[in-house]
């Protein structure tokens, strides 16, 4: 639930789209991350059957919901952070974060204030006077030899990192290893089985059971994988003593 709070402060700001199709797109991409606001700026006319058919049924609701102003100032006027994007990078424009470095703080700042993303024109992207409206500019890394990323192609990458900045730690339990006095009875089981099979020189047993002992430490044991060891090694010295008698 605290995931869609933040979200809910979210907007999406489409500065003067050029294709219906692709605000449908956006909408789409916005419901699959949790974000339901979409706002439109000067865009001409466009085509709601269009729009449509890009959101899939399952995302009309947020079409139906969108916001169209004529101005960017009336449109941004109630936002306390607003992130402009951009994929022309110069010293007036910057500086520049990417998605995931700047995700934490708008959710962080989406608790108790209201998030800008704003997208520019399909063609054009946004000019220096719509960035000197925001608080932080986005670039999105790309190969230098085709930078240009379809609208809501860009919309997904920046709203999927925030949405991922707003899950839970998933980072799973750390296991319980086994006790140093398990592993040393599990190490000198193996020895003497190993010696008694004739694997290891009798000079210098420590020698195999090193490299041994690093190898498993690697990894780490569980008790469990312990018990499960010692009961092959106990299996291995029994068939071992049976096939020579």
């Amino acid at each position: 639930m605290q995931g869609k709070s933040v979200t809910k402060n979210i907007s999406i700001v489409l500065y003067k789209p050029k294709y219906a199709g692709n605000v449908g797109a956006v909408a789409r991409a916005a419901k699959n991350m949790g974000i339901g606001n979409i706002v439109v700026v000067g865009a001409a006319e466009l085509n709601p059957a269009e729009m449509k058919q890009r959101s899939t049924h399952l995302a009309v609701d947020v079409l139906d919901k969108i916001k169209y102003f004529d101005d960017i100032d009336t449109a941004l006027a109630d936002f306390q952070y607003i992130v402009g994007t951009t994929a022309r990078v110069g010293k007036a424009r910057g500086p520049f974060g990417t998605p995931r470095n700047v995700a934490q703080k708008i959710v962080l700042l989406a608790r108790k204030n209201k998030v800008a993303l704003l997208f520019g024109p399909e063609d054009t992207g946004l000019a220096n006077k719509e960035l000197h409206y925001c608080h932080a500019v986005v670039t999105i890394p790309s190969t230098r030899d085709f930078k240009s990323l379809n609208l809501s192609h860009a919309v997904m990458i920046l709203c999927y990192e925030i949405f991922t900045a707003t899950l839970p730690p998933n980072d799973p339990a750390p296991l319980k290893w086994a006790r140093s006095a398990e592993l040393e009875g599990m190490y000198a089981q193996i020895q003497e089985l190993l010696a008694e099979i004739g694997f290891l020189n009798p000079e210098n047993p420590e020698y195999w059971m090193m490299h041994l002992r690093r190898f498993f430490a690697r990894g780490g044991l569980l008790s469990r994988e312990v018990k499960i060891i010692r009961g092959i090694c106990r299996q291995l010295a029994w068939a071992a003593r049976h096939k020579t008698t």
